[in-house]
């Protein structure tokens, strides 16, 4: 079996590239970079620039699935140019390859793409659910909304489609989890405001096993990918200082300070979604990291 990845050499990328070899499946991917092009049997790269509608269409050569995780990072200040540049980059990228797959008639059987439960509004008592129809008014909840319908033009194409809403990615070399437990390490870790907002936290390693899964049985629909057990920003905090052996003695950091040091963006140590894993664990997904604990000492220690 051959797959398509994009965004392949990012932070969950590189977990399902791992897992993909591991299963005996080979991997073609794109890269905007092109220094970093592999030309190995089970791991073949091809360029592709977006902002100019390029793209190395063999890519597809061979290929029944596409795992879609491409876009710019979301943690970086959102100035108004950044925010066009994060909406873009998970939009024109989809209609890039779709435009692609019907010019040059190629059948691919199922696509599943990354998505965000940033489109669920923040709440502290709402439990969400995929079929939650109240969408958040937030930058986020806009960019994930457009980011759905934009792969939906695959199912015109006679694609299946899975769609991954994706919450907080604990991982030992990348996303959030470093920045949150560097003060912690220092002594100088604190919640954030309340601390009584959700995170619906997933182990960077079920992440990509959920894609694999999705895959694997090609589930169409939406499906959050988070743990089964959320946690307060106050238990996580807690929890992390517990595994890493640190005291926590300083008071939450209040709200005006991070938006003062990180602008919009500050909304998102701030929101809140307590999110359903039921859904994908009724398709026989099982989760490695449940609870947090396990996963924060497989990663930390």
């Amino acid at each position: 079996m051959t797959v398509l990845i994009t965004g392949a050499t990012g932070l969950i990328g590189q977990e399902i590239v791992k897992q993909c070899h591991e299963q005996g499946i080979t991997v073609h991917y794109l890269t905007t970079s092109k220094s970093k092009l592999s030309t190995e049997a089970n791991y073949k790269g091809f360029y592709w620039n977006p902002n100019n509608n390029e793209i190395d269409h063999t890519c597809f050569e061979g290929v029944s699935a596409i795992i879609n995780l491409v876009g710019a990072s979301i943690s970086e200040r959102w100035t108004d140019d950044y925010k066009k540049i994060i909406l873009e980059s998970r939009t024109k990228t989809a209609q890039l390859l779709q435009e692609t797959i019907k010019t040059h008639g190629y059948k691919i059987d199922y696509v599943v793409s990354a998505s965000a439960i940033g489109i669920y509004p923040t709440s502290l008592v709402n439990y969400y659910e995929e079929d939650n129809a109240e969408i958040s008014e937030s930058f986020l909840g806009k960019v994930v909304v457009a980011w759905e319908n934009a792969v939906d033009g695959f199912k015109d194409l006679g694609c299946k489609l899975g769609k991954i809403r994706i919450g907080l990615v604990l991982a030992n070399d990348g996303g959030a989890l470093p920045k949150i437990v560097q003060p912690i390490k220092f002594g100088a870790g604190a919640a954030f405001g309340s601390g009584k907002q959700w995170q619906s936290w997933i182990h960077v390693q079920d992440l990509a096993s959920i894609f694999m899964h999705a895959v694997q049985y090609q589930l169409e629909g939406i499906y959050n990918g988070v743990a089964p057990n959320a946690v307060t920003n106050q238990e996580l905090t807690k929890l992390a200082a517990t595994v890493l052996q640190r005291p926590l003695i300083l008071p939450n950091i209040p709200k005006f300070a991070m938006k003062l040091a990180l602008g919009e963006m500050h909304m998102l140590l701030f929101e809140s979604q307590r999110v359903s894993s039921q859904k994908i664990e009724n398709k026989g997904f099982h989760f490695t990291y449940a609870n947090l604990r396990p996963a924060l000492e497989d990663l930390l220690l």
